[in-house]
């Protein structure tokens, strides 16, 4: 297998890049501007043994995104699996404070024109191989719920697109490449890490499962969808959230 993960220098991206270098696929790891976390994940994925190889690419752009495709399929010799979980961090650091149409500008930039064009590209290589191929979109579990608050009504916009987005392509593709969506919910990610404390324990409170998700939990969906036994599952969404969201 040779998988693609975006935005894999950390997090939920890093964890899926080594699930599936773990399960024996050669994996490009591609980053923005963290090229020491990016080579990182690589590192252990050849450390167990897994085939690694790191690239850089702004995903804001058509262009980037298309390179970024082509440079792929190139140095892993084709492409089977494209996983979409590049995003722009809005909560966290400088971003965190800018105003609503700033955050919206560069939301809708990465996480759904940066989505739409890897698709697109991706799509369009996965059809001329014997074998198709697999594209995986990340969205968001509350797109279909709803939650208050500036920056949720701005993801709410921009993952509802990517969901909605996925499920037409997932019909446009088929039946030589499935699409599928990937909806994390409240997972351990640096937005965790720096979340109050009283917070951080509401949301284990009021997860049926207890606990907050973990990186690794949506990198195991993520390897199941890709892999045969999801066979005939395309244009579905699989909440990875604990049942906060049923």
């Amino acid at each position: 297998m040779r998988a693609a993960v975006t935005g894999a220098s950390s997090g939920i991206g890093a964890a899926i890049a080594e699930a599936f270098g773990g399960a024996g696929a050669s994996v490009l790891v591609a980053h923005r501007e963290s090229a020491e976390g990016a080579a990182a994940v690589a590192e252990r994925i050849r450390a167990s043994g897994g085939r690694a190889v790191v690239a850089q690419a702004d995903l804001g752009v058509r262009a980037g995104c298309e390179a970024l495709v082509e440079e792929a399929r190139e140095r892993l010799g084709g492409l089977d699996v494209w996983v979409n979980n590049a995003g722009a961090d809005v909560l966290t650091g400088e971003a965190a404070h800018w105003d609503w149409e700033r955050k919206l500008d560069l939301l809708l930039a990465v996480d759904l024109k940066g989505t739409i064009a890897c698709s697109y590209a991706a799509g369009a290589a996965m059809r001329e191989q014997p074998s198709g191929g697999t594209i995986l979109n990340m969205s968001w579990d509350h797109v279909t719920v709803g939650m208050a608050g500036e920056n949720p009504e701005l993801f709410s916009a921009v993952k509802g697109g990517v969901l909605a987005y996925s499920k037409s392509l997932a019909r446009g593709l088929a039946p030589r490449v499935r699409v599928n969506v990937l909806c994390p919910g409240w997972i351990e990610t640096r937005f965790a890490r720096e979340a109050d404390p009283d917070f951080h324990r509401s949301v284990a409170r009021s997860t049926p499962l207890g606990r907050w998700g973990q990186p690794e939990d949506v990198a195991a969906a993520a390897l199941w969808l890709a892999s045969p036994g999801a066979a005939f599952i395309t244009g579905q969404a699989i909440n990875t959230n604990g049942g906060v969201v049923m």
